[in-house]
């Protein structure tokens, strides 16, 4: 590190789970955020901020102006614009030693493939089952940290599935695909804008935590909010023996 980072990043380094070898870890780190709408504006802004050294933003929107009530990493300005191209701009303004890589597309099939192989820790800050099961089984087969989180209406989850350990659960055993499950979107129900933001700097949370390798992940936990009376559940998760996509 330089002068300027050791500046930049001097309170991280001063926590002695952290110091200079947890903040080296995080400048040569990687991390996938898939969405760069409501979870992904803080998740991705705390990853840089804390000196991530390289992050890729997939996501094939545009922003709206619905959108601007929580995804924070969007201005007024940014309407009409790529979520992805206008989260790089943000990015570089709040840490312009990162790098970030922009995709404008939707991560599917060999793309998305290739962005976990080569990620350190994968961010799911979509927003539909689908994405969710083909950014689990792209974990699985390549062995890769998934910090997955929602957030609908006043409710936020947010868990961890370490697919380096051989006994971690992963998301299809909590969620099995093909399950009869009610898929809400926040274009139909609404969503508090602060639950994002809750929600999504625990995703940052842990995705630091990993790439630093600090303290204990949500592996194997999922923690479940009620933003109408502020208080966490925490639930226990196994392995499913019997998984299609893990055992």
């Amino acid at each position: 590190m330089n002068d300027e980072q050791l500046l930049r990043y001097s309170r991280h380094i001063l926590l002695p789970q952290v110091g200079i070898e947890g903040q080296e870890r995080l400048l040569a780190g990687h991390a996938v955020v898939i969405g760069a709408g409501g979870l992904g504006s803080p998740a991705a802004l705390y990853l840089a901020t804390a000196g991530v050294g390289r992050i890729t933003l997939a996501d094939g929107d545009s922003v709206d102006l619905t959108n601007l009530q929580r995804q924070i990493l969007h201005r007024s300005d940014s309407v009409g614009l790529p979520k992805a191209a206008s989260g790089r701009r943000t990015l570089g303004e709040y840490n312009p030693g990162v790098e970030v890589i922009a995709l404008e597309r939707r991560a599917e099939g060999a793309l998305l493939d290739d962005l976990v192989a080569s990620a350190d820790v994968v961010l799911d800050c979509c927003d539909n089952f689908a994405t969710r099961h083909a950014v689990n089984r792209a974990c699985v087969r390549h062995a890769r940290p998934l910090v997955s989180g929602a957030a609908i209406r006043f409710d936020g989850q947010v868990s961890v599935f370490d697919m380096r350990k051989p006994d971690a659960p992963c998301y299809h055993c909590l969620f099995p695909e093909g399950q009869e499950v009610d898929e809400t979107r926040c274009a139909v129900m609404g969503v508090f804008a602060p639950i994002t933001g809750i929600i999504g700097a625990v995703q940052a949370a842990e995705a630091l935590k990993i790439l630093a390798d600090v303290g204990e992940s949500l592996n194997g936990r999922l923690l479940l909010l009620d933003g109408l009376s502020m208080e966490w559940r925490q639930v226990r998760l196994r392995k499913d023996s019997a998984c299609a996509v893990c055992a």
